[in-house]
């Protein structure tokens, strides 16, 4: 029996940091042996905010390295840059002619980051849910590895493979509705500035986040600053402390241990000793990543392959769904 297909991807802004990590990734790691994966850097996602072209092609390659030095096994899965197969932009604007104006208005996110853009908001904004629909519709992927807050968006994606299907399936499903992979603990790794606030790559302070890349001095930094309560004795569960579960959450996934057994160890503890616990764990979990991240980088050729061959798998797979695509919307073959 065939394994189901998993899709999911990361933009290429910058350094990936520990949300981007144990909120998707490690996710991906633990569970790639389960199914027959393509992970992608949505580097077309990457230019519906201002970017800079200068380093845009040097972030992705690192994102791709990053996927690698994080434990994406090629056994099990296939690395691939998005922009490198035309067939994601060509079915983004098939699915946006049949996709109602008032689906992308409605978006949470779209809502939040047009505030923040102001009249400087452009159409990519309001319009990148339907390439991420397409993104995952070319793959006919079965499962998508999502935080809460891409909820939406796969509902989006559903709505939108409903919709194709009814006007030109002719009782066929020729597109595959996927479904949520969404893990409960670390899901939504907070803010170290602000324990009710997402842990984001745009967030302005650097200190609101600790990347994968971030020495050991900067962890420490970041640490040593992050925004606590001044009650003592840690806890997971009380409403009005965001901070401690957060970083309480941080220790238990990047230690290992359970919930119970994190919930033992620092029911007493003050910040001036947890701090330091965290730290040093928090180091000590990324070190394997890093050396990783460093070797793959120094053998360019190796990297370039990877994504040469993800290329041509992902390819093959995405080209055939646009085939049918067109071909249920009534589209002449390519003489």
């Amino acid at each position: 029996m065939a394994k189901q297909r998993v899709l999911s991807g990361v933009q290429p802004t910058g350094n990936l940091h520990l949300g981007n990590y144990l909120g998707a990734i490690r996710n991906w790691v633990e569970g790639q042996s389960e199914y027959d994966n393509f992970f992608c850097v949505v580097d077309l996602h990457a230019i519906t905010v201002p970017h800079d072209p200068a380093t845009l092609a040097e972030n992705t390659y690192k994102i791709a390295a990053l996927y690698l030095a994080c434990g994406i096994d090629l056994n099990y899965s296939s690395i691939f840059v998005q922009s490198h197969l035309p067939a994601h932009s060509e079915l983004t604007w098939l699915l946006n002619c049949i996709t109602p104006l008032n689906w992308l208005q409605d978006m949470i996110q779209f809502k939040e980051k047009a505030v923040k853009q102001g009249e400087n908001v452009n159409t990519g904004l309001l319009d990148y849910p339907v390439l991420m629909a397409s993104d995952i519709l070319l793959y006919q992927a079965d499962k998508v590895p999502v935080g809460e807050d891409q909820k939406q968006h796969l509902e989006l994606t559903r709505d939108i493979a409903v919709r194709f299907n009814h006007l030109f399936g002719k009782g066929e499903k020729v597109l595959k509705l996927p479904d949520p992979l969404i893990r409960s603990e670390g899901a939504r790794v907070m803010s170290l500035t602000d324990g009710t606030k997402k842990m984001s790559k745009s967030d302005p302070s650097e200190l609101s986040r600790i990347n994968l890349l971030d020495s050991p001095e900067e962890i420490q930094k970041k640490i040593k600053r992050c925004k606590t309560d001044p009650v003592r004795g840690l806890s997971f569960d009380d409403p009005e402390r965001p901070e401690s579960r957060n970083l309480l959450t941080l220790y238990m996934l990047l230690s290992g241990k359970t919930k119970e057994e994190v919930t033992a160890e620092c029911a007493d503890m003050g910040w001036g000793q947890f701090k330091p616990l965290l730290t040093e764990t928090t180091i000590n979990a990324l070190k394997p990543i890093q050396d990783k991240y460093d070797a793959v980088m120094n053998e360019k050729g190796y990297l370039e392959s990877v994504l040469r061959e993800g290329k041509e798998k992902a390819g093959a797979i995405a080209n055939q769904t646009l085939a049918e695509v067109k071909a249920a919307m009534g589209y002449s073959q390519p003489l």
